[in-house]
């Protein structure tokens, strides 16, 4: 399950590669928002959050909430302690 479904089951769900693209580290992150970026250009429509302003709340909102979305998940992830792949999961679901 992604997380944009997790907390917003209507929500359209990105590209799949997007959603299981594995984010290790900083290499892999500046990868990943190569493809958001990408898939924002080729896709717009398929995003919620299109400006600016809307996606910065969305990414705030998210991080509010990423740590009941392991918990649902039962993912053995501190979201106090974040990795690179927390801030692929936050970026995927503003």
């Amino acid at each position: 399950m992604k997380i944009r479904e997790a907390l917003n089951p209507s929500a359209i769900s990105m590209n799949d590669s997007i959603n299981n693209f594995k984010v290790i580290d900083r290499q892999t992150f500046i990868e990943f928002l190569e493809m958001l970026r990408k898939d924002f250009l080729d896709n717009p429509e398929s995003w919620e959050n299109k400006t600016l302003p809307d996606f910065l709340e969305a990414l705030r909102s998210y991080n509010e909430d990423i740590q009941g979305y392991y918990n649902k998940l039962k993912q053995d992830i501190n979201a106090d302690r974040p990795n690179w792949q927390t801030f692929a999961d936050l970026f995927t679901g503003a």
